[in-house]
């Protein structure tokens, strides 16, 4: 596909997306969601790829949805508007995916970054909720993720007041994973990226989605939901060749089957 609002390329087993409209700060539109999303979902299906990669440039990951695609919008017409499926398109990714982060990623962008399950941020990032500011709320998932990430306490001021986060105070309240400098910070994110593509494929996917069922299932329904999903790798080849290379004491060798 030849895409007009995005970049991708593949390294080190990794598929990286790039949203590419520097002159808007990234603002997130229906035409470059759409376009990331196909992008993503063609490297979920691609065998060389284990891990994906989001992200925007320097000055911003994304500094939050196009306004002008809203300002006329009636109730029906969001309705209607497939923008905000296109995050529900992102959790049905089944690698894991990783944003990387740097300047602004404000509304809709701390929105997308926070749907994915990893983010890595370089230390110039800046993670808000300032839709208030608009005479709206957060509509694609930033009450809820928010929330889940830093508390209630701390959500309320970010959404209410627009409370700003840098990234390491984002770091410290466990709504990223680490904070590198800005000139390397999508290096490092590829090179941590590569290093979860290069682990057993199958139990990856496995392990993304009973992580994530913590937050969607109760206790009980979710160990149960890991078990299975546990026992299942036990049907897999990757199963007997890991443990038996943990036997031999020899590097293990994926197939992804």
């Amino acid at each position: 596909m030849d895409y007009q609002n995005i970049l991708t390329r593949r390294e080190k087993g990794v598929g990286v997306a790039q949203f590419n409209r520097p002159k808007a700060l990234n603002a997130l539109n229906r035409e470059m969601m759409g376009e990331v999303i196909h992008a993503l979902e063609q490297f979920d299906a691609d065998p060389d790829v284990g891990c994906l990669i989001v992200t925007g440039d320097e000055r911003a990951f994304a500094a939050g949805a196009d306004i002008k695609e809203m300002v006329q919008a009636r109730p029906v017409d969001m309705l209607n508007n497939p923008f905000i499926d296109y995050w529900d398109r992102l959790l049905r990714i089944g690698k894991p995916v990783v944003a990387a982060v740097s300047g602004f990623a404000l509304g809709g962008g701390c929105e997308f970054a926070m749907a994915c399950d990893m983010i890595v941020a370089s230390d110039s990032a800046q993670f808000g909720q300032p839709e208030i500011n608009l005479g709206v709320m957060p509509g694609a998932g930033g009450t809820q993720r928010l929330t889940r990430a830093v508390g209630k306490a701390l959500a309320m001021e970010m959404v209410l007041n627009d409370r700003r986060l840098s990234a390491d105070e984002a770091a410290r309240f466990g709504l990223i994973n680490k904070v590198v400098p800005v000139e390397t910070y999508l290096q490092e994110a590829i090179d941590f990226a590569s290093q979860i593509a290069a682990r057993a494929p199958v139990a990856v996917r496995m392990a993304k989605e009973a992580v994530n069922a913590a937050f969607e299932m109760p206790l009980n329904a979710a160990l149960a939901h890991e078990r299975r999903l546990f026992y299942m790798l036990f049907s897999t080849g990757d199963q007997k060749e890991g443990m038996q290379a943990f036997v031999d004491k020899r590097r293990a060798e994926w197939r992804g089957e």
